[in-house]
């Protein structure tokens, strides 16, 4: 973005990126906040999606398994959680890519947090018809 770029512009190109990579359930996030915090939803929409998730040097199927990683990490981040695994699914990740990514997680931030992720994902797919995942299992070291 350039720097001479409006308000109302930045605005609307997040605008534009939010409803690609979140849908309805960014919107709502930014709804919610319009009777309490209203430039907190300008600022969501306009420097997270119209400046951060616009750029262009990470796919944003990348930019959600970083954001998955990181809420994971966190902890107590189960509502964000559930909107960016929604993300994740509408910006071409599969449920067991999401499981996995979980899954790694579990060796760098705990099995809790790891837990509560997964049953955020849980949640997610359930609504949205996706249970159950089908996962390979691990390859045996000694059938390599």
């Amino acid at each position: 973005m350039s720097e001479s770029t409006t308000r109302d512009e930045r605005f609307a190109r997040g605008l534009e990126v939010l409803r690609q990579v979140d849908g309805e359930a960014g919107q709502r996030v930014i709804d919610s906040l319009t009777d309490v915090s209203p430039e907190m939803g300008h600022q969501i929409v306009a420097w997270g999606f119209g400046e951060i998730y616009a750029r262009p040097e990470l796919a944003p199927r990348d930019r959600q398994l970083v954001t998955l990683g990181m809420l994971t990490a966190l902890g107590g981040c189960e509502p964000q959680l559930e909107v960016h695994i929604n993300a994740a699914l509408n910006v071409g990740l599969t449920p067991g890519q999401i499981v996995e990514a979980l899954l790694h997680s579990a060796g760098y931030c705990g099995f809790p947090k790891a837990l509560n992720a997964t049953f955020v994902a849980k949640k997610v797919f359930a609504e949205r018809g996706l249970l159950p995942v089908a996962q390979q299992p691990a390859p045996d070291a000694t059938s390599a």
